[in-house]
């Protein structure tokens, strides 16, 4: 069972004050009529018990409303002190705005009304009791409607708050799922870099016979220098998912594209650079980002799907204009991708959903004998 609370408790105490208070009225009218009266004193005796009865009824109000409604209506009939407990039950009763409930009920209180005002005759005052009695009846029958509006507006507007409650926690769970989708992005853009590197060095170990042992350390180095660096950047990203937060800074931006290019070129791969990128020091820290993974991505392909090519990377760019990059490389019809890479297809779906989470555009086509990938990010002046 609900506990009740304390609002719940004041206003159950309201409405009990509200019936009290006629029966102190009827009370203390009773009790002087029957000092200056003695053949007033039964039926005082008689009717302050009925009325306090009345407020003992009140208590099922709630779980009996027109049983209770007309059983204290019908103590009116012989005690004016019931009418508060009678008021109040009534106005429970049309609250529910049950009218198979309330008409009847309007009448038998109506009819027990006539029944307390006529016991002595059908005198003026009977009359005029009568009219008052009828006229308060359907004014508690209007504020009874009241009320129920009242409580249908309040529960209309708790309900649309736990609607916008719900709407609010929704966006924050889909903002939680799109930035772990960014997250998920960035794994693998990290990964496919770095495993791409990994196979072609390793490639290079298993089909190459020409080389001396200086180099064969050189490149079982470069290898556990990528695997170290694999796990360190694994880590990072996971981490950012265990904290379920945004990527943590410093990530890597325009000013590590040289050392990029610097790493693909110690694992093999050629690499010939235009960069002509101006004031790339304001360049926001995002699009910095989404640029180095797109050129990562682009390398990572380029390895897939050509290995052993040169590669033509392009970079320009200023505030105003955008940023601009253009990978390229020789199209080998027919050459099987290195190791590790059977699964290139999925690099142009990553880089097109990195670009559009970087609000640019990409186009990639094939143009002379070569693959040329364009990306347009924009950069606010």
């Amino acid at each position: 069972m609900r506990e009740n609370t304390p609002l719940d408790r004041r206003g159950e105490a309201l409405r009990y004050l509200c019936a009290a208070l006629p029966m102190l009225f009827y009370g203390v009218i009773l009790v002087t009529a029957a000092s200056r009266s003695p053949d007033r004193v039964v039926p005082m005796l008689v009717d302050i018990p009925l009325g306090v009865a009345g407020l003992v009824l009140m208590r099922w109000r709630r779980r009996l409303p027109w049983q209770t409604a007309l059983a204290t209506a019908l103590l009116t009939s012989f005690s004016v002190t019931a009418t508060g407990p009678a008021q109040v039950a009534y106005v429970s009763l049309v609250t529910h705005r049950r009218w198979r409930w309330t008409l009847p009920i309007a009448v038998a209180s109506w009819l027990f009304l006539l029944v307390n005002t006529t016991r002595y005759g059908l005198t003026q005052a009977a009359v005029i009791s009568q009219i008052t009695g009828t006229v308060i009846l359907a004014g508690l029958t209007l504020f009874g409607l009241y009320l129920r509006g009242l409580r249908d507006l309040e529960a209309s507007r708790r309900e649309a708050g736990l609607a916008a409650e719900r709407e609010r926690l929704q966006q924050i769970e889909q903002t939680k799922l799109a930035e772990r989708a960014k997250i998920a992005q960035e794994m693998h853009d990290v990964l496919a870099h770095r495993m791409s590197l990994l196979s072609m060095l390793a490639g290079g170990l298993a089909y190459r016979k020409d080389l001396g042992p200086e180099e064969t350390r050189e490149i079982a180095l470069a290898i556990q220098e990528n695997a170290h660096r694999s796990l360190n950047e694994l880590r990072a990203v996971l981490g950012t998912l265990r904290r379920d937060g945004a990527l943590e800074a410093p990530q890597p931006g325009l000013e590590h594209m040289g050392a990029l290019f610097e790493e693909v070129r110690a694992a093999g791969q050629r690499v010939e650079v235009a960069d002509t990128v101006e004031d790339r020091e304001s360049l926001p820290t995002q699009t910095g980002r989404h640029a180095y993974r797109i050129v990562q991505e682009a390398l990572t392909n380029a390895r897939k799907h050509a290995p052993g090519s040169e590669v033509a990377a392009e970079l320009d760019g200023r505030p105003g204009k955008g940023l601009r990059i253009r990978v390229s490389n020789p199209v080998s019809w027919g050459t099987p991708p290195s190791p590790g890479g059977e699964h290139g297809g999925h690099g142009l779906v990553g880089l097109a959903e990195r670009t559009r989470m970087a609000g640019g555009t990409l186009d990639h086509t094939v143009r002379k004998g070569r693959f040329v990938l364009d990306v347009h990010l924009p950069w606010e002046a």
